[in-house]
């Protein structure tokens, strides 16, 4: 029987990252640790419960029943415990040094987090900021997990289990090279089809887009040329060719190398989100950070 004053805190910490990764060069990485040190850990941990909670499998480490049995009253457990100690009715933004890790695209890192970076930073000079990759399918569990504390995302596919917040409605415009030939004056549908297009593929190669969906509607197609995964190498290809493509607004509205127009065909928007975790729900200093993300973006 394990006897509950003899376990140390930390091994309990251990033991809920271990069970969260199922890796211990990744849980090494997440406790900022040495996998030495993590193995040595692990290891204590066997002896604590008598059982070895981990087993080599083909793709890292399985759990044993007994791990798994753990894994969700430790978690519960920690949580409760860190909300405990850490609860505070204040925040004092000048006097921070909290460490904020936000899952954004390129685009949402342009349009949410680089108008806010210099009020950030004035406001909280203590602080640190971590945008990690946003990857749609793992953002509930990486808010479950701790690993981000907000995600900035589409209404559509959001988890309805996460706090969601309205952080603006975009639209689309048509953006090509400053002083294209064919974006000097409004375009015709029968022109804007002609044009050589550019679109975003996040997962790469494809060549069909939302507008592509619309124009089919109407019996239209348009030429799309160059598939990218990322808005920045899109920007440059704009500025430094013949291509046009359909962008969000906030994403070129700053850009001077660019010419801006109203695409000739009406274009749905989209409603972008601020999302996080009950946990973080009532933190003083996540929602200092999450007030200022949207008096950003206002």
């Amino acid at each position: 029987m394990v006897n509950f004053r003899q376990i140390d805190l930390n091994l309990l910490a251990t033991l809920d990252v271990l069970l969260s990764e199922l890796n211990v060069t990744r849980a090494a990485q997440r406790l900022n640790l040495s996998q030495p040190s993590v193995s040595v850990q692990l290891a204590r941990l066997r002896e604590v419960f008598g059982d070895p909670l981990l087993l080599p499998g083909p793709r890292g480490m399985l759990p044993t029943a007994r791990a798994i049995e753990l894994r969700e009253p430790l978690r519960q457990a920690l949580e409760a415990l860190e909300s405990a100690v850490s609860t505070s009715s204040t925040f004092e933004p000048m006097l921070a040094d909290n460490t904020w890790r936000i899952a954004a695209t390129d685009y949402t890192e342009t349009a949410v987090v680089l108008p806010i970076l210099n009020r950030l930073r004035s406001a909280a000079p203590g602080t640190r900021l971590a945008i990690l990759e946003l990857n749609p399918s793992r953002i509930l569990r990486q808010a479950e997990q701790g690993d981000v504390d907000l995600i900035f995302h589409l209404r559509e596919g959001s988890p309805p289990s996460l706090h969601q917040r309205l952080l603006f409605t975009e639209r689309y415009v048509l953006a090509g090279r400053l002083n294209h030939p064919a974006l000097t004056r409004p375009l015709t549908l029968a022109q804007f089809c002609k044009l050589e297009h550019v679109i975003v593929s996040p997962e790469g190669g494809g060549f069909h887009a939302m507008s592509d969906e619309v124009l089919a509607k109407r019996g239209l197609k348009r030429k799309v040329v160059l598939s990218v995964p990322h808005f920045l190498f899109m920007l440059d290809a704009l500025a430094n060719s013949d291509l046009v493509a359909v962008l969000p607004e906030r994403l070129v509205k700053n850009i001077t190398t660019l010419q801006v127009i109203a695409p000739p065909i009406a274009l749905p928007g989209f409603d972008m989100l601020m999302l996080w975790h009950e946990r973080q729900h009532r933190d003083p200093a996540h929602q200092w950070l999450r007030d200022q993300l949207v008096e950003g973006v206002s």
